[in-house]
């Protein structure tokens, strides 16, 4: 018996939304990157693109628990000798949520050219508007 492959034209893409409000960073990460990666479906397959569109709202508002506020630093470095930048986990959830989130859920996608096309597939806003109305989103209870 051969494994079934579903045919890329025949793989249908959803779209969530996930309201961020009150909810655990860590957690909340862990249920989007299912959904972009398309673990839930009975059609996941490892090496194809079978995962949903995700839409995180109210990015603002999400939970950090313990002292990560504090003592949690996001890191990147330019190349260049002194060119380490780290920013605590509080500024960037003042200054910019939405990197928060990101930075959260891209570490849990696969490093490949496949986890970059799965990026391409979230949408986080600082609000509780969003701009895709016209695609009929549903609304993911936790």
């Amino acid at each position: 018996m051969s494994t079934f492959v579903p045919p890329v034209r025949e793989i249908e893409k959803s779209w969530h939304v996930v309201n961020a409000e009150g909810r655990t960073l860590g957690r909340l990460a862990t249920r989007v990157a299912r959904l972009l990666v398309g673990k839930d479906k009975a059609i996941y397959t490892p090496f194809l693109d079978t995962g949903d569109h995700v839409i995180v709202i109210n990015a603002e508002k999400v939970r950090l628990t313990g002292k990560k506020l504090k003592d949690k630093f996001y890191r990147r470095h330019s190349g260049y000798p002194g060119g380490l930048r780290e920013v605590a986990a509080e500024k960037l959830l003042a200054k910019n949520p939405e990197k928060l989130v990101q930075e959260a859920v891209f570490g849990m996608l696969p490093k490949t050219k496949l986890g970059r096309k799965m990026r391409k597939k979230l949408r986080v806003y600082r609000g509780g508007q969003h701009p895709h109305q016209a695609q009929r989103p549903q609304e993911l209870i936790p």
